[in-house]
């Protein structure tokens, strides 16, 4: 069979049965290619309550102060990813969720602050979904906790808080925030609504007062963890970040330290390093309600 006479026939049979298909009134399903890679969460779900709410912990009066507590990645997202001394996978998504409820520990244990979790098991939350619960909770204090990878490099430590910005404070800070910021599409989450524009916009539309109070709790957890932590030589950062972009809560992101760092992860990976890191944050937030209640004679 020559080449043209074999091209006309695949292009003639599929007429050909689509034509008499239609003329008999018959439909062919056609399959729709990638179902099911990609979860779609409307944007404008989160309007209408669609975002499930965490129950908060703590004082049963609304009128005492609201900590949202987001433990980075999860599910099917394992955030970085390092290898301790025996060979085994330590992943980000494990540890920011161990911190986040040694923190939430530490806090209700203290008394006096009600908290809630974005997530308190290993699942997979979109990006969008994590500063709007601290929105619809009507937090006073949005905290997302990660931890970060060198990549082949293991003499790069330390930890690090980063605030809002439209602009990167360092070129490493502008990694971070195009990686952190690309997790949704990496991991099959698509949300419907978002574009960078609409992104923009939030930015601006954050309050100056609201980005004043995040760069004062960066201060506390500096000051506090001084002689705690082992922090980077640039510990203060800013970026674009989604995580951070609740417009009416302040908001930082805690970067633990570096999976791919022995000491980091030494710290990172075992209870006493985390309590290390909940003393520390649990500490500057006290500090940092202390200081705006009228009766906060611990302020300092």
């Amino acid at each position: 069979m020559s080449y043209r006479t074999l091209l006309l026939i695949m292009l003639l049979v599929p007429a050909l049965v689509l034509g008499g298909a239609a003329a008999l009134g018959l439909t062919i399903p056609v399959p729709h290619w990638a179902r099911g890679y990609v979860v779609t969460v409307p944007l404008g779900a989160a309007a209408d309550g669609a975002v499930d709410l965490p129950e908060i912990a703590g004082p049963d009066d609304p009128a005492r102060p609201l900590v949202v507590i987001d433990a980075g990645h999860g599910g099917r997202d394992p955030g970085a990813i390092g290898t301790d001394a025996e060979g085994r996978k330590v992943s980000e998504k494990d540890i920011t969720l161990a911190i986040a409820l040694a923190l939430r520990d530490e806090l209700l244990e203290a008394g006096g602050i009600r908290v809630a979790l974005t997530r308190g098991d290993d699942r997979i939350l979109p990006l969008a979904h994590r500063p709007e619960i601290a929105r619809l909770l009507d937090a006073d204090l949005f905290i997302s906790i990660h931890a970060d990878s060198a990549g082949e490099r293991d003499d790069v430590s330390g930890a690090s808080i980063y605030t809002l910005s439209n602009a990167a404070s360092s070129e490493a800070a502008a990694r971070f925030a195009a990686r952190e910021n690309d997790a949704d599409r990496l991991n099959g989450i698509a949300i419907e609504g978002t574009s960078e524009a609409v992104s923009a916009i939030l930015v601006e539309l954050s309050q100056q007062r609201t980005q004043d109070n995040a760069a004062e709790f960066q201060g506390l957890i500096l000051r506090e963890g001084n002689d705690r932590l082992a922090f980077h030589a640039q510990p203060r950062r800013s970026a674009a970040l989604a995580v951070l972009r609740a417009p009416d809560v302040p908001s930082v992101l805690f970067e633990s330290g570096f999976v791919t760092n022995r000491t980091d992860r030494a710290r990172l990976t075992t209870p006493e390093g985390r309590a290390q890191y909940a003393g520390v944050l649990a500490r500057a937030v006290q500090v940092y309600f202390a200081r705006r209640s009228d009766t906060g004679a611990d302020a300092n």
